[in-house]
């Protein structure tokens, strides 16, 4: 029906009954670059996908095909209204212009601080507790520092960037309070200070990513990246 060369890739993309995003994504790309319609193709790969799932003993689940839509740096997806492939990334469709503004966002803000509280809410309790106050006034002895200000460090580093315009803007603007170090060079280190201080270099690291992924994804949308380049400024990002 198609090429013999994608011919061959469905084959063996559907060799064990399971379609992964990334065989997803080779198979949407190759199926692109033969001019074949996507909406067409994804009819047929669903159809197959279901006729191999059929004559396999146990069938395994059966699942649905669709245009590939991982929030995963690189990956693809479709623009709701021309169709065009674009970066998962993007915020905007090069070929029409349409703004990606009502995707469902991966992540949120409210999350990310949501898991911090939780965090928060720990270290209450172990002050609470003779042996959870004596243990962090252990470790601090030792200079192995605060576990759960390491827990929080470790939760801003590794929480996935935003991948909308709406989201990238309102995690930068939540983000940036806390990215600044609060008092001067003699009281940095004061009690009401120092926790705030000491997640500052780990909040910024995590804007500075934000703002290098919104300029490449922007790149098109000057309005927007004008706002990244804004609240860069503010930081001293350059």
């Amino acid at each position: 029906m198609y090429n013999e060369e994608l011919e061959n890739l469905m084959e063996m993309a559907l060799m064990d009954g399971e379609l992964t995003e990334k065989e997803k994504q080779i198979l949407f790309k190759k199926a692109e670059s033969f001019g074949i319609d996507l909406d067409e193709f994804e009819m047929v790969l669903n159809a197959k996908l279901f006729e191999k799932q059929k004559s396999m003993k146990p069938p395994p689940t059966i699942t649905t095909t669709a245009a590939p839509k991982s929030d995963k740096f690189g990956d693809v997806k479709k623009c709701p209204a021309c169709g065009a492939i674009v970066q998962s990334f993007q915020t905007k469709c090069t070929d029409c212009g349409q703004e990606f503004s009502n995707v469902d966002a991966n992540v949120s803000i409210q999350k990310l601080f949501a898991m911090l509280n939780a965090c928060e809410n720990e270290r209450k309790e172990e002050n609470n507790s003779i042996v959870g106050a004596f243990g962090s006034l252990m470790a601090k002895g030792l200079g192995q520092g605060d576990k759960v200000t390491e827990r929080k460090k470790s939760i801003i580093s590794g929480f996935p960037i935003p991948n909308t315009k709406d989201d990238i803007l309102e995690f930068l603007s939540t983000a940036i309070p806390n990215a600044r170090q609060k008092g001067n060079f003699l009281t940095k280190q004061q009690p009401e200070n120092k926790s705030h201080n000491d997640l500052a270099p780990t909040w910024f690291s995590k804007c500075e990513q934000i703002v290098m992924k919104a300029r490449f994804s922007m790149k098109e949308d000057k309005k927007t990246l004008e706002e990244i380049n804004s609240y860069a400024k503010e930081l001293g990002i350059k």
